[in-house]
């Protein structure tokens, strides 16, 4: 046990962390359809709550990671299974739409939002200098990995014995997680006396104080005066809106749709999330070798051809849709290494956690915002085909755009922002 380094127990412990929320996060997809049939909600009103979830999942993120560096990484992750598990519960006596808005919409996507990426790039920066790009790959694998455990028993308990009990399932595997995250989780290797995995040099990062939400607003302050923020933040949202928003809520719906059973839908969505584990493990391993912009673009624009495509093997032999689950799923989360790796080498090792959480922002705007479209769409027009097409062409958007992200070039200059330390490249 002496050779095991503590960031390996770190990993693994925010790993099964992110497992749990990726499986709490997307457990509204299997609640659409039985919620539509007992209250007569349709598709519209109850991706609002989905919506609202999305929304606060991202922006959610730059405020938990200053909370993180004032309060610890212990601290805020148990408080976040604690409110998740509230609201789920509660969900169990909603009988309006605005309880479904207030409880899955902002409870359980404030709990989410605190266990979002920025938790494994946090921890990934934080515990281990070697491989970190392979160990942020696979933290960002762990929500494939929460879909392929959780959804298809949350689809075969909501289809055979209710809604409700999904709900509470959710609420107790969120409480089940926090003597795990209490006992184990650590905020730095300094806590321990230990350097980063892979470290030369102690971390030597000084203590965070002040007020979290002024230290937030900071890193949105480094964030905004850079062009390369915003073709990060531009690109991310295109992420989002072609992944959670879209495929993560509506693929179970849209295969009901076309006469599949609820289980064998909420499947095929975990079948996403095998396939994605291999993907995001390799774009970590690849991360740490190649140009992330350059990943990047193959990234966006595969998964552009890929949702292009899906409208069409809906009505095609069962290949089609197979063909399409491998193919997309690979590249579900792939893109989150090479972005949190551009991240770190443009605003610094202190400040990019903080303003990777405003870029992660950006990625669940355009999330909540495919998502009330798509069920808008699907309302309005009777299927999802305009959504589908609509968000692979903005993927090829996406592509073009990685590829203006400045290169790195030798040399740090300071970036003198009151409040938060930075040493970043700088670059052409």
């Amino acid at each position: 046990m002496r050779r095991i380094h503590y960031a390996w127990v770190i990993a693994a412990v925010t790993f099964i962390t992110l497992m749990g929320a990726a499986g709490f996060r997307a457990t509204p997809s299997v609640l659409i359809v039985p919620l539509q049939h007992e209250f007569g909600w349709n598709r519209a009103v109850i991706s609002v709550a989905v919506s609202i979830n999305l929304i606060l999942f991202g922006l959610t993120g730059p405020f938990a990671a200053a909370l993180m560096d004032r309060f610890g990484l212990r601290r805020v992750t148990a408080g976040a299974l604690i409110t998740i598990a509230a609201g789920a519960l509660l969900t169990t006596l909603m009988n309006s739409p605005w309880q479904l808005y207030l409880l899955w919409g902002l409870v359980v996507g404030l709990g989410t939002g605190c266990m979002a990426t920025v938790l494994a790039a946090t921890v990934a920066g934080r515990w281990f200098v070697q491989r970190r790009g392979l160990v942020l790959g696979a933290l960002t694998a762990a929500g494939a990995t929460g879909q392929l455990i959780f959804l298809p028993g949350l689809g075969w308990l909501a289809q055979n014995v209710g809604w409700r009990v999904v709900a509470i399932t959710v609420g107790l595997a969120a409480l089940a997680v926090v003597p795990l995250v209490a006992i184990f989780l650590r905020n730095r290797p300094s806590d321990l006396g230990l350097k980063a995995y892979g470290a030369t040099e102690a971390d030597t990062a000084p203590l965070t104080s002040g007020s979290p939400i002024l230290n937030a607003f900071r890193g949105l302050r480094i964030g905004v005066r850079s062009h390369d923020f915003w073709l990060l933040a531009g690109s991310f949202f295109i992420c989002g809106a072609s992944t959670n928003g879209l495929i993560g809520t509506h693929l179970i719906p849209a295969s009901i749709d076309h006469g599949m059973a609820e289980v064998t839908a909420a499947s095929l969505l975990a079948v996403i999330g095998v396939f994605d584990v291999v993907g995001t493990l390799a774009s970590g391993y690849l991360t740490d070798r190649f140009d992330s912009r350059w990943l990047l673009f193959i990234y966006y624009g595969l998964r552009g051809l890929s949702l292009l495509l899906l409208p069409y093997v809906f009505g095609s032999p069962q290949f089609g849709l197979i063909l399409f689950i491998v193919f997309y799923g690979l590249d579900w989360v792939a893109t989150v290494p090479p972005t949190v790796q551009i991240a770190r080498r443009v605003f610094g090792q202190q400040n990019f956690a903080i303003v990777y959480g405003w870029i992660f922002a950006a990625h669940q705007l355009g999330a909540a915002s495919i998502a009330f479209a798509a069920g808008a769409v699907r309302t309005y027009f009777g299927d999802y085909q305009l959504a589908f097409m609509t968000s692979g062409l903005l993927c090829l958007v996406a592509a073009g755009l990685v590829l203006r992200i400045a290169r790195e070039r030798p040399g740090p200059v300071a970036v003198p922002i009151p409040g938060i330390s930075v040493e970043a490249p700088a670059y052409s």
